[in-house]
């Protein structure tokens, strides 16, 4: 799970063994970690390894100890030199199987973001800076004209949780605390490991633009602000890639993350700490299309605490 500015300044698995090295394993056994013994491993036996019958998937280094990729072959052809992709190295870009695509298949007449207040007391999504763990937070809630609603002076936002696989109508409704928005809403396709649209904000208005924008382009991820758009990037293979250049998916990725930021998230990346809001395996609540999630007893609990 990295993004397209770090795969781009850091690097991907090279990164991983030169951080191994830097901890003080044997770069011959740190390089071996990430290719022979990988290979081995899941049963990739065409690969791992530069020897006859092997694919010629290279990487050729100057230096052992910066492992800084100077050429990349893929199946013996050069598709990079010196850090720079070369166009030359890839065929045109595929068209989209239909397998994976148009994978956005929401009912949007059972969508509803309302909460009705049946207590002043909810369980709120608790996050915890840096981590995956999150806390569960028995907080008071908001209540305006018999309705539960999001306060930012507090950073408690509302989340939703809608089922885009099956058309079902599911979805899961709850409040979390650690975004930081002030105003406006960010939603996406990209939520381990259930991959649903994932959406928080401060108002249901923008939450329901951004939902419906993620939605229109086949999948990805938006901002929106008063009910409007103010950044997107379409993830149309299965909703969680792109067809494009990976420069382009940074651009795009880029101006979402300066999105959430005016609209008040510190965080370095809202959207990777959204997509693990609802994964419902790392402790301690987390909500999906079925409701909140207590992690640690495996059961789904209910929003209000009487």
């Amino acid at each position: 799970d990295r993004i397209p500015a770090d795969l781009m300044d850091q690097g991907s698995v090279d990164y991983m063994v030169r951080e191994a090295i830097r901890y003080g394993i044997a770069p011959v056994t740190a390089l071996r970690m990430a290719t022979l013994n990988a290979a081995e491993w899941f049963g990739l036996h065409d690969r791992g390894a530069v020897a006859p019958g092997r694919r010629a998937d290279l990487i050729v280094f100057d230096d052992l100890a910066k492992l800084m990729p100077e050429m990349v072959f893929a199946g013996g052809r050069l598709v990079a030199e010196n850090g720079v992709a070369l166009e030359a190295g890839f065929g045109a870009v595929p068209p989209i199987p239909a397998t994976v695509a148009g994978s956005v298949n929401i009912r949007w007449e059972a969508v509803d973001l309302r909460v009705r207040a049946e207590s002043d007391r909810i369980r709120v999504i608790g996050m915890i800076e840096n981590q995956l763990v999150t806390e569960e937070r028995i907080l008071p809630a908001t209540v305006r004209d018999g309705l539960i609603v999001a306060d930012p002076a507090r950073d408690l936002l509302k989340m939703a949780v809608i089922d885009r696989h099956r058309d079902s109508g599911a979805q899961g409704v709850g409040f979390i605390q650690g975004i930081g928005l002030r105003s406006g809403a960010l939603a996406g396709t990209v939520a381990h490991d259930h991959h649903n649209l994932v959406v928080i904000g401060a108002d249901d208005d923008s939450m329901l633009a951004a939902a419906r924008a993620v939605a229109e382009m086949g999948g990805g991820l938006a901002v929106a602000n008063s009910g409007e758009i103010v950044a997107s990037l379409a993830l149309p293979v299965a909703g969680l890639m792109s067809d494009r250049a990976i420069g382009d998916v940074r651009a795009g990725y880029d101006a979402l993350i300066a999105a959430a930021a005016a609209l008040g998230s510190p965080l370095h990346d809202p959207f990777m700490a959204m997509s693990f809001m609802a994964l419902e395996v790392i402790p301690k609540l987390k909500l999906t299309d079925q409701g909140l999630v207590d992690v640690e007893q495996f059961k789904v609990v209910p929003l209000f605490v009487r």
